[in-house]
């Protein structure tokens, strides 16, 4: 594969309406629906789904969504990697302070989530400099030059990219020769083009344009098509949507949406909303699947891995680009 030039191209990334307004006044990390720094749907496995879950058991579920993409990069020691979405590096600083990293860049289109990062993580920036930066860009046009890292991740902001090629042709460009990457996000899991409108038709995240219904057919295709090989993806969805809805029943009323996690509402043109219990589940993208309830999601943990030496790409786990 040639790879493109590039290298050093500026940051003046395009950010679509409903990710300014959702990501921007408002720090999703310090909500309950989230909490501890992290914006992802958790990893649940382990935890006791039975009894009542605390915030520590909220937080540890994000915590381990990242463990889950971190460890399919393994080994990591001594490695530079990219985190594509970074939002407000929580992720990034595990991946520092536990998986022996030796410089984490945190990508981010959102000015503000940036700043966030580096208020909440100053100290760690600066102990360890050299280890740990933020930077802004897109993921379909990074700021970086061709063959900067070893590895790429990406932990539940995919479902935001708004062109999935590009994106794949950047990974495959920002990744050296034998790098491996990993995407865990949300998708609808086959190529049915009616998934889309449902889907709009059911949540707001949808309806708005802050998530859009990329398919696993069309990343895996795209991740090839950039020239990685080796593309898996790999269902996790069974270890997100039942704890994803235990934590949200106290928080979430039927036939509502919380403000703070969906974004821009919907018009009030619409009939009712659709209670939380029958909106359709996505594989939750690397690639999770557990499409559950009317489901034209799949939850795929949506750990797409690519690795850059033969060009190899991963979906699910990993992907390695030549």
């Amino acid at each position: 594969m040639t790879r493109g030039s590039g290298a050093g191209r500026p940051a003046d990334p395009t950010m679509p309406p409903a990710v300014r307004e959702t990501y921007g006044p408002v720090d999703l990390g310090s909500l309950a629906l989230f909490g501890g720094g992290f914006i992802n749907f958790g990893h649940w496995q382990g935890i006791d789904l039975e009894g009542p879950l605390s915030e520590g058991d909220r937080v540890r579920s994000q915590q381990a969504m990242y463990h889950q993409v971190l460890a399919t990069l393994a080994p990591t020691a001594g490695l530079r990697a990219l985190e594509v979405g970074c939002g407000l590096g929580a992720g990034a600083a595990v991946a520092v302070e536990e998986y022996g990293f030796a410089h984490i860049t945190g990508m981010d289109i959102h000015p503000e989530q940036l700043a966030r990062a580096e208020r909440r993580h100053r100290g760690l920036l600066a102990r360890s400099p050299e280890r740990l930066r933020f930077a802004r860009g897109a993921a379909e046009s990074m700021p970086f030059g061709d063959g900067a890292f070893d590895c790429l991740y990406s932990v539940e902001a995919a479902q935001h990219f708004q062109d999935l090629g590009a994106f794949a042709r950047e990974a495959a460009r920002v990744l050296r020769p034998g790098g491996r990457a990993v995407v865990a996000s949300f998708f609808v899991p086959d190529a049915d083009a009616s998934r889309a409108g449902r889907l709009a038709g059911l949540l707001d995240t949808f309806a708005t344009g802050l998530d859009v219904a990329h398919s696993v057919p069309a990343l895996v295709a795209a991740l090839e098509a950039a020239g990685l090989s080796d593309v898996r993806a790999t269902s996790i969805g069974a270890s997100v949507w039942p704890g994803w809805d235990r934590w949200l029943a106290p928080l979430w009323e039927p036939g509502t949406c919380p403000a703070t996690s969906c974004g821009p509402s919907r018009k009030a043109a619409s009939t009712t909303t659709p209670s939380r219990r029958d909106a359709p589940r996505h594989d939750r993208g690397g690639v999770r699947s557990c499409s559950r309830s009317t489901a034209p999601i799949d939850r795929a943990r949506s750990t797409r891995c690519a690795r850059t030496p033969s060009m190899r790409s991963s979906i699910s786990r990993s992907a390695d680009r030549r």
